[in-house]
């Protein structure tokens, strides 16, 4: 069915118009449990019903995928859900109600509801109809968010796998990863012996020597190695259903609550190996953990096929770069950026340091990936790291990295930034706010391309090029003695200074249009119009929140906006508010009310500035670092948009 029948469906009932917004405005929050919590709950109110349960139908048995109200308590009758399955329609017995719904990689759901007055066909029509449109919003969200996420863990895990010459090494990295992609407990990789009778398991923590034998055939592993075909098992399924060897878990003092394994398949086709994941640390594995997974296994299966695997991991290193490549795009026809395109197309194949300055939300990380993407690493890790958002005593080991026992929370070696953009980019965000003490580290580094882990005394050298970027004007930093000239003059060989939106004329009707096709595209809807009273209104707007101000409004347009056009009341702009009059109760203590003055005064100096936090900290004669700390002691949001 078709978005448009969809809202057809919709619209034939008063339900349905009061259902769907309520339902879409749970598609920007939240994973995928607490969004369907939220859904329940919201038919519920809606309908007036006494519970609203999910229920999926899984090998026989029936789980709960969310519930409100009494259901909670008093679970749909099986035997109503079992008969909704196999009708493939609307049935009901008693006060219940039961629907079956096709969500995408989700078989065997049942919505069930249960109310004292009954619910009419066009009732139950509206709430599938506005549950799954809303649905769709929310899983193209989560699933670009988590997609987007997972092209970047890969490109950085693969350079690391690169770097490999030893198979148990490998594998200690692969499973590292695997664990952290999916939020699992353990991860291990199960090969065949040079007998094939038994499977070797590593890395097998709680095992002697790191590694588990279990004989060819046995338990999950074994069935995924003769069927070539994933399982997952699922912490509600019984014991005779899962099928997992639980011998190993009483040898391991371990026990296994649910489980993911894919067959690894080398490039002729043939199932070399199985990999297994452990635990997932909230709820169940889910199908879009089960793609992951499959696509870590291909890659780890290249490399273990071939030691010297470094020419198969280039090339899926530049697929995988070329695919993150294609999402990042300059738009603008304006000269200011057309000849900022130039002067990137210029420098970016170089090793000149870059300096990129603009006000906040003009697309400075966008550049820095364009140049990144442009140069010989593209194929390499891009690694970024935002210098105000770290304090100043975690910024050298997040930069430089530290050795175990180096300070007290220091449990493990780590690397740092440096050698993780090793042969890349590592791009320096806001780096105005990082300390004099970090500059002058940060200047040796780039001086002498070594660095010297926290607590450590070995020189590691790095490759990695430093792109920075500041919406603060270092020169005048410079002149106050708060950054370094001489670090000043290190980076700033290139400057490239974006302008703000509001000085791009026709740009923004171009930025605009498209922002609204590609979150269309995702919404699953034909992008509307943009009338000419909205593009009006667009060029004439100040855009405080350059860039990501509109970006954020297109988003909006396309999940909230009805109708094929886009008009001025469509558009939702976000002015500061007037200041407020002070006005302190003479009642409060002096120590209550020099709290409420100073949130009042920091909330006005932030308006003031359009929610720039760096002009309002120093129109305060803070430093923002300072500026953050002291809102998060007086309990206010320290989020600067």
């Amino acid at each position: 069915m078709t978005s448009s029948d969809h809202t057809r469906r919709i619209g034939q009932s008063k339900l349905g118009l009061g259902l769907f917004p309520a339902l879409v405005q749970l598609t920007l929050k939240g994973e995928d449990e607490s969004f369907l919590d939220s859904a329940m709950k919201t038919i519920s109110d809606e309908l007036k019903a006494s519970s609203v349960s999910l229920m999926q139908g899984v090998k026989g048995q029936w789980r709960t995928l969310a519930s409100t109200g009494k259901s909670k308590q008093a679970q749909p009758p099986t035997e109503l859900l079992s008969e909704t399955l196999d009708a493939e329609s609307t049935c009901t017995a008693g006060t219940w109600s039961a629907i079956p719904l096709n969500r995408p990689n989700r078989a065997g759901e049942v919505l069930a509801i249960n109310s004292p007055k009954p619910i009419s066909e066009e009732e139950l029509d509206s709430v599938t109809a506005a549950l799954d449109l809303a649905n769709i919003g929310h899983q193209a969200r989560i699933n670009t968010a988590r997609r987007s996420a997972q092209l970047e863990a890969i490109l950085e895990v693969t350079a690391l796998w690169n770097q490999s010459r030893q198979t148990d090494e490998l594998l200690i990295q692969i499973a590292e990863a695997s664990t952290r992609l999916l939020g699992a407990e353990r991860a291990t990789i199960f090969l065949p012996d040079a007998s094939g009778e038994s499977l070797i398991g590593k890395p097998a923590l709680g095992v002697e020597d790191g590694m588990l034998r279990i004989p060819a055939g046995a338990g999950v592993v074994g069935k995924v190695m003769e069927s070539g075909q994933p399982i997952r098992v699922d912490e509600d399924i019984s014991d005779e259903q899962q099928q997992i060897n639980r011998e190993v878990d009483e040898k391991l003092g371990f026990q296994t609550t649910t489980l993911l394994c894919v067959p690894m398949i080398n490039s002729q086709q043939q199932t070399i190996g199985a990999f297994e994941v452990i635990n997932r640390l909230t709820g169940n594995f889910t199908q879009a953990d089960q793609d992951a997974l499959v696509e870590l296994a291909h890659h780890a299966s290249v490399a273990i096929e071939n030691t010297l695997h470094v020419e198969h991991l280039v090339t899926t290193k530049t697929k995988v770069a070329d695919e993150a490549a294609g999402d990042v795009a300059l738009i603008g026809k304006c000269p200011e950026i057309e000849k900022l395109k130039q002067t990137i197309g210029r420098v970016a194949d170089t090793e000149l340091s870059i300096l990129i300055t603009g006000e906040n939300g003009t697309g400075k990380e966008i550049v820095a990936q364009l140049v990144h993407y442009l140069s010989s690493r593209r194929g390499e890790v891009m690694v970024a790291v935002n210098c105000a958002a770290i304090s100043e005593t975690l910024l050298e080991s997040e930069l430089f990295g530290h050795e175990k026992g180096a300070f007290t929370d220091a449990h493990q070696a780590r690397e740092g930034k440096f050698e993780l953009a090793d042969g890349g980019t590592l791009f320096l965000d806001e780096i105005g706010d990082m300390s004099l003490g970090g500059q002058a580290k940060l200047l040796r580094v780039l001086e002498e391309k070594v660095v010297v882990r926290v607590g450590g005394s070995a020189t590691i050298p790095t490759s990695a090029r430093v792109v920075a970027a500041t919406n603060q004007n270092l020169g005048e930093l410079v002149r106050d003695k708060k950054f370094r000239e001489d670090l000043f003059f290190r980076l700033n060989v290139v400057t490239i200074e974006l302008p703000p939106l509001r000085t791009r004329g026709d740009d923004v009707i171009l930025l605009a249009e498209h922002f609204l096709t590609g979150f269309c595209k995702k919404a699953r809807r034909e992008p509307p119009t943009i009338s000419a009273s909205a593009k009006k209104r667009l060029l004439g707007h100040r855009w405080p929140g350059n860039v990501r101000e509109l970006r954020n409004m297109m988003e909006r347009i396309a999940y909230l906006s009805e109708g094929n056009t886009v008009s001025i009341e469509d558009l939702a702009f976000v002015d500061a508010p007037a200041p407020k009059e002070s006005a302190i109760e003479l009642n409060l203590t002096l120590s209550d009310a020099t709290q409420q003055f100073q949130v009042e005064y920091i909330q006005r100096q932030i308006d003031s500035t359009n929610g720039n936090m760096t002009d309002a900290a120093a129109n305060m004669g803070l430093h923002r670092s300072n500026l953050y700390r002291k809102m998060k002691q007086l309990g206010m949001s320290a989020d600067d948009g």
